[in-house]
């Protein structure tokens, strides 16, 4: 079978990144994370996150000092690291063609930087546009896309378990099919 190029303008699938979390760990800097970094995957964007050693406090620090101290652990990390996260990610981009972002926990804190906002495009028929537009009148998003934006999260936090069985259900789907005829 001859190899037909996508038409102009056609949304061409990423190659596959099973691999990336393995790829990217031996790619990481050793000290970095203290334990190998969470890789999450999808079509347009890879998310590599990394646990940071939580600072030494003394024993009657507040909950608020620990808090200030994760932060700042964080952001020291974030600053330490540019150089050489920019020159991984250029890499990841280049291997599996989807963009790459940052974060980093340490103990109850955490943050996400550089991650890609995708548009989203779909059609809605009134009772679902009415729920979006409750949402906005009611201050609780700016817009329709905010609302929309906020109902995802809410799912998620809601049905993690669910989703969660869901993608290792399809990652069983994807074995099958590797399995299969070519």
């Amino acid at each position: 079978m001859r190899f037909r190029p996508a038409p102009p303008g056609a949304r061409t699938e990423p190659p596959p990144a099973e691999d990336a979390a393995a790829w990217i760990t031996g790619a990481v800097p050793d000290g970095w994370f203290i334990e190998p970094p969470e890789v999450i995957t999808d079509r347009d964007e890879i998310i590599v996150w990394g646990r940071l050693p939580e600072p030494d406090l003394a024993a009657d620090a507040t909950d608020a000092d620990r808090a200030a101290a994760q932060a700042g652990r964080i952001a020291q990390f974030r600053e330490d690291t540019r150089d050489d996260r920019i020159r991984v990610a250029r890499q990841v981009e280049h291997r599996y063609q989807r963009k790459v972002a940052w974060g980093a926990r340490c103990g109850d804190g955490s943050e996400l930087w550089t991650h890609l906002s995708a548009p989203v495009m779909t059609r809605l028929r009134q009772p679902e546009r009415r729920v979006l537009d409750t949402l906005v009148e009611a201050g609780v998003a700016r817009s329709r896309s905010d609302a929309l934006a906020w109902c995802v999260k809410l799912v998620g936090q809601h049905s993690s378990e669910w989703l969660g069985d869901l993608r290792e259900a399809l990652t069983k789907v994807d074995e099958l099919r590797r399995q299969g005829p070519a």
